[in-house]
Order: C-alpha cells, then structure tokens, then sequence
C-alpha cells in the first residue's frame, strides 16, 4: 500500500530546503506527495523554533493539522526541524496529539521514521545536529520552476549573544564547493534561472573546511553556468565582506547587485553586548566601501529593537545611523528573551511597551526611506523576473527584491503575454513604499 504524506514548511529559507530534501526522499521511497492534508495518511510539520513568535505558529499548525486525525484519514502526524530539535521530550509530553519527532540531524532518517510512526511507534528521533546534505540527495523543490533556493552551509559558529541557532543547529558545515556545483548544474538543467544561496552565514562559507573563506570563488564558479541568470546571496555578516568578494559583486554579471546584511543595531554598547564583532564606525565605513564599489547596488538588513541595556540615546543612535545610510531595504524586529541564550540572562530587559514604541518609529523611517528611493527609481527601466498575474497586471521581481521578504514590480504589458521565468523590461511609472509600479518597455 501506497500512503499519502503532506507537509507543511514553517520559517526560513534553510529550513524550506529541509523540507523538499524530505519530501524527496519520501518520494524516492515510494509515499505519495499530496498538497492537501485532509487526504494524507502521513502529516508532517517542519517547525521553526528560532524565536517566541515562530514557536507559537509552529504549535498553533500542528494543532491545526492535528485536527485531520479526527476528520481526515491522517493516521501519524509527526513534527520535525527546529521545534522539535530544541524540545524534543516537551513536545511528546505535553502534546498526546504528535506521534513523533524527528531532529536537525536527522533529516536523512525520514523516510525510517515515518515508516516506524506508522508501525505504531512512538518515535524519538533527536541527536546531534550534524546533517549535512550533498547534491546526491532527492529533492522536490516548492518553489516556482525558475527560482531555487541552494543552502552552502549548516549550522552557525558565530557567538551573537541573543541567537538559540548554534544550539538547534550546531556549528557551521560547508559543504564543498564540487557539491554545490553539481547541484547548480542540475537546477539549471532542469530550468531554474535564478538561484539563492543560503546559509546562517553565507560570507563564513568555507572557512571550516578549507581554512580560508571560499564564497567568492564559490560566486566565480557559479557565475560561469549555462542558464542562469541570477544569483542572489542571503544572510551575509559584515565581518565576512572581503575585497575578494566585493569585486566577485562588482564585476560578474550574474551575481545581483544585492546584499542581504544583518547589522542589528549601530550602538557600540549595544553591539558589544550582543557579541557582534563589528563597531559603528567599521559598519559604516563599510557600507560606504560597498556602494563606492558596487554601482546599483541594494542593501538589506535587519535590526533589533529592544535588547537588553538598550537605552534611548542607544536607540537613536541606531535611528541616525539608518537616516544616514538610507538602506533600500530594511526590517526591524524586537529582542526575544530566548532560554539558554546569554542575553536571556541579561540585566536591563526592557519594557515590552518600549520595545513596541521603538519598533513602530524605527519602522516609520524606514518606510519614509524606503518610498523616497523607489520615488528615485520612477521613469528608469528595469529587468523583472516575472513570476505570475493578479488581475490585469503582471507582477515580478528585480534584482533588487529577495523572494518573500522583498516588494514586488506590478506591470501592465498590452498584447504582450509574458509568463512566469520570463526577464522583461519594465518602465517604472509610480512608486510605493515597498512595490513598483509600471509598464512593459
């Protein structure tokens, strides 16, 4: 007999990855992927445990799915990845709903699993995070058919005082660089043409396996694939911005001009108690180092609110900072006391209040910078990535805008009937906070 399995993927980019590694597998051994869970046997929810928030949504799905094993002919219902590498015994515990768990590192163990949870095992499945995946390995993308993402490295060996990742995922992993091309090679094969490397720290790439950072060679090869036509970069630390890679952006053409840079905070007090190893001044010194180099180039980054011994002349100082480096893209959240991590522990909590008030004028600015610059871009012509249609208008992206966390280009285009993966040409004519408005060139 055949059983049907559902998945549903929670959290980031890593985590999506995961997921379809499973779902290949699970497929390769013979289960039937379905999309919808009131017709699976099999029901599984790659958690995100990363913070307060995301651990919440992760409990609320799996009690949502859990309800499938009233109404539907869901017979195990598992909970995998973050979540339940972090509370293992608590989840089987306290939730008589879940039928098994399955670690970080122990994604290539799923198939195992499953078949034991069916078998009426109650399954414990947590050790070390040590999974490392290559690109032998059977993967159903959920992405659209152009885009992928592609993960470098696993784990994490940066010390940030505020971050339970090392601890979930364990230190960090490079994979070697034949492995990731090989795989590049393939998604390219099968038509992808815009591929996102990922990892906790992509600049660290390298570093662990072969004693020198390796991601702008990484980028170098990458560069030289036939059929793709982008390739983004998520997750940098600005610790990790060498020359060497500065020039791999500026001058290979399929590297977009895009660097996702979280910086977290520009007081120096603030940056050393969350263990960052950068001041204020090198942050901004390098800022202005990237875009002297990188013509168009965008930079996103993230920053924390909140975090403990943050005082008001700490928060505006980060408030002077993101007026004088403008970022084009920027988002803002508030410190999570997560348990086991220093800053947990920490005198000078703040006052959830505070942190609220911090979070809505941190974000006010940002989205008055924000609109200011793609005001700037109204009348120029860009390349979009084009990626479905809503209504009458078509929508995509440039090279400028990460999938999921980025706006969106809306675009009318005639008689012209693009279709998704295409690259267009569009002529901006209005221009909102995070979206853009326009007309096929």
């Amino acid at each position: 007999m055949s059983y049907r399995v559902g998945m549903v993927s929670l959290g980031c980019a890593k985590n999506l990855v995961d997921t379809e590694l499973m779902l290949g597998q699970l497929d390769a051994a013979g289960f039937i992927i379905t999309p919808r869970p009131e017709e699976a046997d099999v029901l599984l929810v790659n958690t995100c445990g990363f913070i307060t928030p995301a651990k919440e949504e992760s409990i609320d799905q799996i009690l949502d799915l859990s309800q499938y094993k009233k109404s539907g002919r869901c017979r195990v219902l598992l909970v995998t990845g973050c979540l339940a590498q972090r509370y293992p015994g608590e989840l089987l515990d306290e939730m008589p709903e879940i039928d098994g768990v399955l670690g970080t590192g122990m994604v290539d163990r799923v198939v195992d699993v499953v078949r034991r949870a069916l078998a009426g095992e109650r399954v414990l499945a947590v050790g070390e995070p040590g999974f490392d995946y290559d690109a032998g390995l059977p993967r159903i993308r959920t992405t659209a058919e152009h885009t992928a993402y592609v993960k470098i490295a696993e784990g994490c060996s940066n010390c940030c005082t505020y971050c339970a990742i090392p601890s979930i995922r364990g230190p960090y992993r490079s994979r070697t660089l034949e492995s990731i091309r090989q795989e590049v090679e393939a998604l390219a094969a099968g038509g992808v043409k815009e591929i996102i490397l990922v990892a906790q720290d992509t600049t660290r790439y390298g570093l662990d396996l072969y004693g020198e950072r390796k991601l702008a060679p990484l980028l170098r090869s990458l560069n030289g694939i036939s059929g793709i036509r982008w390739i983004r970069v998520l997750y940098g630390h600005p610790d990790g911005i060498t020359a060497e890679l500065i020039d791999v952006f500026s001058s290979c053409d399929k590297i977009c001009r895009y660097i996702d840079l979280p910086l977290q905070h520009a007081s120096p007090a603030v940056l050393a108690r969350m263990g960052r190893g950068s001041s204020a001044s090198r942050l901004r010194e390098l800022v202005h180092k990237l875009r002297r180099a990188i013509p168009g180039l965008t930079l996103r980054t993230t920053f924390m609110v909140g975090f403990p011994g943050e005082r008001e002349e700490d928060f505006q100082q980060l408030l002077d900072f993101m007026r004088e480096m403008r970022f084009e893209r920027a988002g803002v959240f508030k410190f999570c006391a997560e348990e086991g991590t220093p800053a947990a522990a920490m005198t000078g909590q703040v006052p959830e209040e505070v942190k609220e008030e911090r979070y809505h004028r941190a974000m006010a600015l940002q989205q008055q910078i924000s609109l200011e610059h793609n005001r700037s871009l109204v009348g120029s012509l860009v390349s979009v990535l084009v990626e479905g249609k809503k209504g009458s208008r078509y929508f995509g992206r440039t090279q400028a805008d990460a999938p999921e966390i980025d706006g969106r280009v809306y675009f009318t285009a005639g008689r012209v009937t693009p279709s998704p993966g295409d690259f267009v040409l569009v002529k901006i004519t209005r221009a909102g906070e995070y979206d853009l408005m326009g007309e096929l060139a």
